[in-house]
């Protein structure tokens, strides 16, 4: 576990490069901590990963552990809806996107716009 990044993960990295010359930051430090926000047109960016938000399709929960990573699963998914509220009542625009999603960076940027 000491071993997985927060900051500068292979996604976020993709999706940095993605949307690069669109007026986003990258990780900046505002309220709900969005992985990239846009403060003119206040577009804020959460990407997801499958296992660590809980994605329907994809989140796999180890065999051992059971209680704790539903547990902490939950958690996640309590603290992703409250940071979307946070935003929201600044009138940001959130848009989540899902780990998955960045097989199809085409699909990602028709979502931002």
């Amino acid at each position: 576990m000491s071993r997985i990044r927060s900051l500068k993960t292979k996604p976020e990295l993709i999706l940095k490069k993605a949307l690069r010359g669109r007026g986003f930051s990258y990780q900046p430090k505002i309220a709900g901590s969005p992985d990239f926000v846009n403060k003119k047109k206040k577009i804020a960016i959460f990407l997801h990963g499958c296992f660590w938000h809980g994605c329907k399709k994809h989140c796999r929960m180890p065999s051992s552990n059971k209680a704790y990573w539903n547990s902490k699963i939950k958690q996640n998914i309590s603290r992703d809806k409250k940071n979307e509220k946070i935003l929201k009542g600044k009138n940001y625009k959130t848009i989540i996107v899902w780990e998955h999603e960045l097989a199809n960076l085409d699909k990602i940027r028709e979502k931002i716009k």
